[in-house]
């Protein structure tokens, strides 16, 4: 009932997000006087500006990605088949370059109109006037794609999250207000405060957090259970099902995250300035942090299972491997 009603606002929330987005589109095609003024923006970086700031400013926009990346089994789970998942999924690649490229456009199209550059949504509607109804069908349309945004990539996985943690405490509903007060609680407003800080801080950051993640469970799931699950023993407490691993915890997941993660803490640190002096490995490493986490991550996950993978029988191995035999759902 819950995910549906999620889905009926973003269903209703999409085509008006669209509408706005074209109509402001639109303003700017018709007030910078065509297409090739809004495009005339001369690049401000030299090409070795550009070189070094490619791959953290790649991997930034991918870390943006990686939570949605991770959780989004919470939404595919409902869809009426694989190739729904897949069709819906493969829309977003598009979609999310359509917005961007009216992001910049836009952006670029201030220079020629007010003479400087607007990339703030607030001052640019506070420069842009019309009256108070254009005023109020904007600031509802960055309220309603704040929530519809908001409300799938952060709030649903972490509100499943306490769920599973802690079923008879927690409801969807508190679990979201929960999130919420976190996320008060850690001020996002500080890493907003310049685009360095949220880029190449919070967004690489984080993305070199996730990244040995997603390795793991594409390795896991592709490479060594070869697509096949076992359903039953998701689900099951069993001491001898094959997601029991030793004791509880898949030891060979979590020494593969460690070492996925471990490189990229110098290289962090340094950006942070806790540390003064960093060699230029630990650097690069950090600024491809998503890349290096990734591949990382699922090799050693991969290796580590072909060493010390017991197949899941005892339910006491380093990392199952179920598919060194046939798995039945």
């Amino acid at each position: 009932m819950l995910m549906h009603r999620i889905r009926t606002l973003e269903r209703h929330a999409a085509p008006l997000l669209i509408a706005l987005t074209l109509a402001l589109f639109a303003w700017a095609y018709a007030r910078a006087g065509g297409l090739g003024r809004m495009l005339s923006l001369p690049s401000r970086l030299t090409p070795r500006e550009f070189r070094t700031l490619l791959l953290p400013s790649l991997t930034a926009n991918i870390g943006s990605w990686s939570g949605l990346a991770l959780n989004i089994p919470d939404f595919t789970r409902h869809a009426r088949s694989q190739s729904d998942q897949a069709l819906g999924q493969a829309g977003l690649p598009l979609f999310m370059g359509a917005f961007a490229f009216v992001g910049l456009a836009v952006t670029s199209a201030t220079e020629p109109i007010f003479g400087r550059l607007i990339s703030d949504p607030i001052e640019l509607l506070a420069a842009v006037g019309g009256g108070f109804f254009v005023r109020l069908d904007a600031v509802s349309g960055l309220c309603l794609a704040l929530i519809t945004t908001n409300v799938a990539a952060n709030f649903v996985a972490s509100a499943n999250t306490f769920i599973s943690l802690a079923p008879k405490v927690f409801t969807f509903g508190r679990g979201a207000l929960l999130t919420a007060a976190i996320g008060v609680a850690f001020q996002p407003w500080r890493i907003l405060s310049s685009s360095d800080s949220f880029m190449y801080t919070w967004l690489v950051g984080y993305s070199a957090v996730l990244a040995p993640i997603s390795g793991i469970v594409i390795v896991d799931y592709y490479v060594l259970r070869r697509r096949e699950l076992n359903i039953d023993a998701l689900y099951s407490n069993s001491k001898f099902g094959d997601y029991y691993y030793s004791k509880g915890y898949n030891l060979g997941a979590i020494a593969a995250l460690v070492m996925g993660i471990a490189p990229v803490i110098p290289g962090f640190l340094h950006k942070t300035k806790v540390l003064r002096d960093c060699s230029e490995v630990f650097v690069g490493i950090y600024d491809n942090g998503w890349f290096f986490g990734f591949f990382t991550g699922g090799t050693l996950y991969w290796g580590i299972s072909l060493l010390f993978g017991g197949g899941g029988e005892t339910g006491d191995s380093l990392v199952a491997v179920p598919l060194l035999r046939r798995v039945d759902s």
